[in-house]
Order: structure tokens, then sequence, then C-alpha cells
């Protein structure tokens, strides 16, 4: 075998060596694959939330305020998609990470600290988000001595962001209008099929 492999050309070897380095390199990082995976589960998610039409008390709700939204499961999934769509969902990615990351068992706090750190607030991450130096060097201070609330200061200030800048073009957005416009349809429908069934004029 191991002549047959010698009267191989240099360049196959070459390529054999380099698709062997690739292999084991991909082989080695399965936690990207698996942030991979569990990122388009949540876009799944997000996506068939989206798909199941909110009621008309909940778009109502979220017109109100930015709390309404963000203390809401579907509101938060919908408000994901409009940020989604100004290629800002990492505010929203953030802030459920520090959410989960309260909830953090103490072993684990300093591991999942670092990742929160390295995807979303160090200079040039990922995801990075949109931080101002004092809030990141607060944070990198924070993560080395990981505790539940290290992630307060910065997640309030993109709370913030959202609530002055995201929010209010998504109160006016094509998808909170289509929300609307859908309920106001479906009210339309429920009345004149009741009209229907009861005889009504």
């Amino acid at each position: 075998m191991c002549k047959g492999l010698a009267t191989l050309p240099a360049t196959c070897l070459k390529s054999a060596k380099d698709i062997k380095h690739k292999i084991s390199f991909l082989l080695q990082k399965p936690e990207p694959q698996a942030a991979d995976q569990k990122q388009m589960k949540e876009k799944n998610a997000a996506a068939a939330a989206v798909k199941r039409v909110p009621t008309a008390t909940e778009v109502k709700k979220w017109k109100e305020s930015f709390s309404h939204v963000m203390n809401s499961d579907t509101g938060r999934r919908v408000f994901s998609s409009f940020l989604r769509s100004e290629f800002s969902e990492e505010n929203m990615d953030f802030w459920l990470a520090c959410e989960e990351y309260k909830k953090t068992g103490s072993s684990k706090l300093e591991t999942r600290a670092k990742r929160i750190y390295r995807q979303y607030v160090e200079a040039d991450a990922p995801h990075e988000v949109n931080l101002d130096g004092a809030t990141r060097e607060e944070t990198r201070q924070g993560v080395e001595n990981a505790c539940p609330n290290c992630f307060d200061e910065a997640q309030r200030k993109i709370y913030v962001l959202m609530e002055k800048d995201s929010y209010r073009r998504f109160l006016v957005s094509k998808l909170i209008q289509d929300l609307s416009q859908n309920k106001e349809m479906k009210n339309c429908d429920c009345v004149e099929n009741r009209q229907t069934l009861t005889g009504g004029a």
C-alpha cells in the first residue's frame, strides 16, 4: 500500500493531505456547529411565531410600550423578525443570552460568560453589539470574575438602544401594519360570519 502511495504524483498527495487537514479541523470544532444548529432552531421558532398571527390585544399592547413587546414570547419573536430585516438581530440575541445567563448554575458561569463576551461584546466579535468603550471595558472586567450580573449594564444599554431606535421603526414598519390589518380583517370576518349564522343584516 505504501508503495502505491509513493507512485502517486506529489500534487495528489498534497491534495489528500489538504483534505485530511480540513476534515480533522472540522471534526475538532463541534461547538460552532452546535451553535449554528441552535441558531437555526431559534430562527425557525421565530418564523413559526411570526406565522402564528398574534391576537389583536397583543398587537395593541406592543404599540403601547416596548416593555409589552419584551415581556411577551410572541412579541420578542416578532420583534426579532423585524430586527433581522434590519440586520440588527444581534441586539435581541445578546439580550436573550444575558437572560439565559442569569439562570446559569455557578459551575458554568465562567464558561458561558466568556462565550457571550466573545460572541457579542469584545471588539470585532462575530455578532458585536453597539456598546460604548466604558461599558465594554466594565463588562470585560466583570467576565473575569464571572457572576450572574456581570452583563447587567451592557444588557441595559442594548435594551435602551432597541427601545429608542429599533422599536420606533418597528411601530411604523410594514410588519406591524400587516399584523394590525390582519386583525382588522379577521374581526370583519367574524362579524360577517356571526351575521350569517344569526340571519342578521
